[in-house]
């Protein structure tokens, strides 16, 4: 195992989480990496965002000088060349979203990694006290970054749904106002419409798990970010249609960029 427990189970310490209306200045303090990472991360404002796809629902994001990991599965070699991350957030319990396997690969000495409490619960004992847990709706500052939990599940809502509301969580990440919402996986629910001033969104299309491209869309326009980005879009019937997902995105909003990204390098070119 290529990070050691016991050194981020001491410093894995950081800004506590404060759930909606609450304004605590203990909370708002800028915490700093107990690695000593000296890291001047994101200095401009005008950082740029750049996802690097790996698979499914896997990706690298690296923003200025800091590096995300998002649901990291694949092994260690799925990240080869990558710089070794500075946060993971992990959305849900799901064998395409969680792979214990692949985090005892990766050097993770000194990251931040986020999860929900049911993610938490499947792991490791030696891997339950590195982990900062963050509940639907709450928010915790990390360094230069605000990481909100967003809910995800499936409608109707039921408990027998692949995805019941409260176990996963997607994510909105913040640095003086960009923001990047990565959502899991969820359908058009109504936290999802409701989020504002989202600079990219990585939205989710497959079936049975998700949504379908025209509920995509349906809540794209809702919430209307700068730019989306379709991910997680093969089902247990294929790859859903992407290219109409960007016709009826365009066709509601010209202004909102589509950019498509290789999620699935062994997907046949159409």
């Amino acid at each position: 195992m290529k990070y050691l427990f016991t050194l981020l189970a001491a410093g894995i310490l950081f800004t506590g989480c404060k759930n909606e209306g609450k304004n605590n200045d203990a909370e708002n303090k800028l915490n700093e990496n107990p690695y000593g990472k000296e890291k001047n991360v994101l200095e401009a404002d005008s950082a740029s965002i750049d996802i690097k796809p790996i698979s499914h629902a896997t990706a690298a994001v690296n923003w200025s000088d800091a590096t995300f990991y998002i649901d990291p599965v694949g092994g260690a070699e799925a990240f080869e060349g990558i710089e070794d991350p500075d946060f993971v957030l992990i959305t849900d319990i799901h064998g395409d979203h969680m792979s214990i396997e692949t985090l005892e690969a990766l050097s993770l000495e000194g990251a931040y990694i986020i999860v929900p409490q049911a993610v938490r619960d499947e792991m490791p004992d030696e891997m339950k006290d590195i982990v900062r847990v963050l509940e639907n709706g709450a928010t915790t500052r990390v360094l230069e970054f605000y990481i909100e939990a967003i809910p995800m599940y499936n409608l109707p809502e039921d408990p027998e749904a692949y995805h019941p509301k409260g176990r996963g969580n997607g994510y909105v990440v913040e640095r003086n106002g960009q923001r990047l919402y990565i959502a899991g996986d969820t359908e058009n629910i109504p936290e999802m419409k409701e989020l504002e001033n989202i600079e990219i969104a990585l939205i989710p299309m497959n079936l049975p798990y998700t949504m379908t491209v025209e509920e995509a869309a349906d809540g794209v326009l809702a919430f209307a970010p700068k730019k989306v980005i379709p991910y997680h879009f093969r089902g247990q019937d294929g790859f859903a249609d992407v290219d109409k997902f960007k016709e009826l995105v365009n066709e509601g909003n010209k202004d909102i960029e589509v950019e498509m990204l290789e999620w699935y390098p062994d997907r046949e070119q159409e």
